[in-house]
């Protein structure tokens, strides 16, 4: 068997590398080995709950998916444009002024009562306060490369309340709680959060790659492992490709065991679905912001007071996710889930539950954006040669493509 290129995996990147080679005119495979596309963005379908494979948002800033992915076809849900903090004397609300004007009052009520903190904070994100393009700011960013999150806010002087949100808030995009991000990593994804609302798509985050798969047709072939690749040919159980190149477009770990090459280290998450009878009316990502947190969770939400149709009709679907080192009590899951959102979560039903091992790559400082893709005859892109994030998934494989174009 042979074609021009064979990728293997058919995640974000692999799709995204495969779609710009086909468009190139190159005879181009896709080798998966599960039974759908997407690698870890994968959504099922459960007593008619829709349940991504950890909780997973689309932010449509973007700027790969508004260059790339078609993101009216499919139809996004956003959450709302701010935060529920549970505090120890109640709930405040922080939202943005723009996209929700409705939290502008609690949102200033919590502002004017810490103005130092407040100060701080801009201090810490004084390069997100100029209008400027992407380009630009990483440009700016380049001297953040070295320092991380936790150290930036400490030299800006980010304490109290604000601190707490912000390192709670990031716990679970960056599932991690120790500020080792770099820094620089951190504020171009609040620059992303600013300019855009995450959601959800109308049938699961899986939509997304679907998406990307369907400009591809029978290139793309599911239950196909790659067992051994070896310069320019991959070895599967139904035989042998030979190429003049190929892309291994797995995730880290995987990519490490087909290559020999260095990935960086990955951080996992646990993700617990529950359908719920009643639920609070408020579609926005709840934390927890008390000096000692209540208990393992780094967020909870109503997904379906957001995203209706991830649950059906007449019942809730809450999530609740933790560190995977912290999550692995469902009891003490569900207990905390229901303290951020303010209800009693007795009657809560598990609809599932997902351990994602390898959910993001590490990145630490010193930060780089754009890891080598070439090594030789072989091409490697995934998020972990680039950012840990939709975005860097679907760059890292244009960035494989255009490699070989």
């Amino acid at each position: 068997m042979r074609a021009d290129v064979v990728v293997v995996g058919a995640g974000l990147a692999g799709l995204r590398c495969a779609q710009a080679l086909a468009e190139a005119g190159r005879d181009v495979v896709v080798l998966e080995a599960s039974d759908g596309v997407g690698g870890r963005i994968r959504t099922d379908r459960v007593d008619g709950f829709l349940v991504d494979r950890g909780f997973q948002l689309l932010n449509p800033a973007y700027p790969a998916v508004r260059r790339w992915v078609d993101v009216d076809a499919l139809g996004l849900q956003p959450f709302g444009a701010g935060v529920a903090v549970r505090t120890e004397t109640g709930l405040d609300l922080l939202g943005h002024p723009l996209r929700n004007p409705a939290l502008v009052p609690a949102s200033l009520r919590t502002a004017v009562r810490r103005p130092r903190e407040v100060a701080a904070l801009a201090r810490w994100a004084a390069p997100l306060l100029r209008p400027r393009p992407v380009r630009e700011l990483v440009d700016v960013l380049e001297a953040r490369a070295d320092v991380d999150r936790r150290t930036a806010l400490d030299g800006a002087g980010v304490d109290g309340l604000l601190r707490r949100v912000v390192d709670r808030f990031f716990a679970g995009v960056l599932l991690e709680d120790d500020g080792s991000t770099a820094d620089r990593f951190a504020l171009l994804l609040t620059w992303m959060f600013v300019r855009g609302v995450p959601a959800l798509p109308r049938d699961g985050m899986q939509a997304l790659p679907a998406q990307l798969a369907g400009t591809l047709g029978d290139r793309v072939r599911l239950g196909q492992p790659a067992r051994r690749v070896s310069g320019t040919s991959v070895e599967t159980d139904d035989g042998r490709w030979t190429a003049d190149h190929v892309v291994v477009a797995t995730g880290a770990p995987e990519a490490a065991e087909l290559t020999g090459l260095p990935v960086p280290a990955t951080k996992g998450v646990v993700t617990v679905w529950w359908s719920a009878s009643t639920a609070p009316d408020a579609d926005l990502l709840h934390v927890d912001a008390r000096r000692t947190p209540a208990g393992p969770l780094v967020n909870a939400a109503v997904v379906s007071r957001a995203a209706p149709s991830y649950g059906p009709p007449g019942r809730h679907l809450v999530q609740g996710s933790a560190l995977l080192r912290d999550g692995h009590d469902t009891d003490a899951m569900r207990r905390h889930a229901g303290d951020l959102l303010g209800v009693d979560p007795a009657g809560w039903e598990v609809v599932a539950r997902h351990e994602v091992p390898h959910a993001l790559p590490a990145q630490p400082t010193p930060f780089s954006a754009a890891r080598p893709v070439r090594h030789g005859d072989l091409v490697v892109c995934g998020d972990h040669r680039d950012t840990g994030s939709i975005q860097g998934a679907l760059v890292s494989g244009q960035r494989a493509a255009e490699s070989l174009l």
